[in-house]
C-alpha cells in the first residue's frame, strides 16, 4: 500500500492506494492488463468504500466469496494489476462522520468529480453550487491532482468509479447524451448488459452517464479517464440507493440501513468485480487490436503494433487453455457462483422441512387432543 500525499493553496489531501499483482511475473507487468479501481469520490457514499474494504479482503485471500476457488483468484493476480483507491475523498468522509450527512464535497468545498479538465466549469439550468461546485479552474484540488497523476503513471485498461445513489451501470460520456463508437464500446456494452442481468436483475439503467440519469455532468474523472488518458473501458458503478427515502435523510438515500441488505450489496458488488476481472482476462484480445493502440498513441510504430497484437493474442489463446478439472477457470467461476447458490437453496428447503417435523413432534407430545398438523400449518401459513 502506498500512500499519496498532495498540497494545494494550503490544503491537504492524502490517499491511500492498494496494489493487488502475482510476484512471480514482475518483469512482464507491462504486458498484463491494468485495472484502477477508485471509491468513496463523495463522502456521504460511505457504502462505497466499505465494498471496497471487502473487495481488498477478498483479493488479499482473507475473504472467500461465494464460489471463488483459490485457484481463481492466482489465475486473476497472474493475469492482472489491480490497484484500489478505497477512499478518495478522506477530507470529505471526516465532515460526513462529524455529523453533515448530506455532504460530497471535498475537506474545502469543492465536488471533486467536477474538477477534471473534460468541459471543466459549464454550468446547467440546475446547476447548484452547494453540490457541484467545480472549483476555481480543472484540478485545483489535490485529491484530482493525486488521481491525475495515478491514472497518467499507471495507464490502465480499466477504469471504476463507485458510487451510490441509485443502480445504474454507466460508461462515457457524462458531459453529453451520447455514447462512444467503436469495438471497445461494443465491448463495454456487452460486459454492462452482462452484470446487469447477474447482478442488478436487469434493474440497473444502462447507457451514458449524461444520457440516463438524467442531466449533463462536466468535469468528471470518467470523461478524463476515456478522453484523456485513453482508458480503453471506463465505467462509473452506482451500487445502491433507496428511492423511497426522504431527500432530507442523506444516510438513508445513498447507504443501507438494515444490516441483510448492507451485507447483500457488498457480497453482490465484490462478485461482479471479480466477474470483470474474469472477464477480462478471458477478452484481452477483443482489446490489442484498437484499446491498446489507444493507449500507446497514434505515433506508435508498426513494428511496435504488431508485437503488442501477438503478445495480447498469445495470451488470449492461453488463457483460453487453461484447465482445472476438466473445465476452464473462467467458466469454472460462474458455474461455482451458481452451483453455491443452489446448494444454499437446497439446504433451506431441508431446514424448513425439518423445522415443520419438529414442531410437529413437539406438537404431539404437548398434547395428543391438539391437531398437531393445523398447528404447524397455522405457523407457518399465518392468514394475512
Amino acid at each position: 500500500m502506498k500512500l499519496l500525499k498532495s498540497t494545494r493553496t494550503g490544503y491537504s489531501a492524502e490517499i491511500a492506494v492498494v496494489t493487488f499483482a502475482s510476484r512471480q511475473q514482475e518483469t512482464e507487468d507491462g504486458q498484463k492488463t491494468r485495472i484502477l479501481l477508485n471509491f468513496g469520490q463523495h463522502g456521504r457514499e460511505m457504502i462505497t468504500s466499505e465494498v471496497a474494504l471487502r473487495l481488498l479482503k477478498a483479493l488479499a485471500g482473507e475473504y472467500r466469496l461465494l464460489g471463488l476457488h483459490k485457484s481463481s483468484l492466482n489465475y486473476i493476480l497472474q493475469k492482472l494489476i489491480i490497484k484500489v483507491v478505497p477512499m478518495e475523498n478522506l477530507n470529505g468522509r471526516r465532515i460526513v462522520e462529524a455529523g453533515k450527512l448530506c455532504e460530497r464535497k471535498n475537506g474545502r468545498g469543492v465536488d471533486t468529480n467536477r474538477n477534471w479538465s473534460v468541459d471543466w466549469g459549464k454550468k446547467e439550468k440546475d446547476y447548484d453550487p452547494s453540490e457541484e461546485y467545480p472549483g476555481t479552474a480543472p484540478f485545483s484540488e489535490p485529491e484530482t491532482q493525486i488521481m491525475r497523476n495515478l491514472a497518467h503513471s499507471f495507464r490502465p485498461h480499466l477504469w471504476v468509479n463507485v458510487h451510490s445513489g441509485m443502480e445504474a451501470l454507466f460508461m462515457p460520456f457524462d458531459h453529453k447524451n451520447t455514447t462512444p463508437n467503436g469495438a471497445t464500446a461494443h465491448l463495454m456494452k456487452l460486459m454492462l448488459q452482462k452484470l446487469n442481468l447477474l447482478h442488478c436483475k436487469n434493474n440497473c439503467v444502462v447507457g451514458s452517464g449524461g444520457g440516463s440519469v438524467g442531466y449533463l455532468a462536466h468535469g468528471t474523472s470518467t470523461d478524463y479517464m476515456y478522453e484523456i488518458v485513453k482508458v480503453p473501458m471506463a465505467f462509473t458503478f452506482e451500487i445502491y440507493g433507496e428511492p423511497k427515502a426522504s431527500s432530507n435523510d442523506c444516510f438513508k438515500l445513498f447507504n443501507p440501513t438494515d444490516s441483510a441488505v448492507f451485507e447483500r450489496v457488498l457480497e453482490n458488488w465484490c462478485t461482479a468485480f471479480f466477474r470483470v476481472f474474469m472477464d477480462l482476462a478471458s477478452r484481452l484480445y477483443n482489446l490489442s487490436t484498437e484499446a491498446f493502440e489507444k493507449l500507446e498513441g497514434n505515433d506508435m510504430s508498426t513494428a511496435k503494433k504488431h508485437q503488442n497484437r501477438d503478445l495480447i493474442r498469445n495470451d488470449y489463446h492461453t488463457s483460453r487453455k487453461v484447465w482445472r478439472n476438466g473445465q476452464s477457470v473462467i467458466t469454472q467461476f460462474d458455474r461455482s457462483f451458481e452451483w453455491g447458490t443452489e446448494e444454499m437453496r437446497k439446504i433451506s428447503q431441508f431446514l424448513f422441512i425439518l423445522s415443520t417435523f419438529l414442531l410437529i413432534l413437539l406438537c404431539y407430545k404437548v398434547s395428543k387432543r391438539i391437531s398437531c398438523a393445523q398447528v404447524a400449518l397455522d405457523f407457518f401459513y399465518k392468514p394475512s
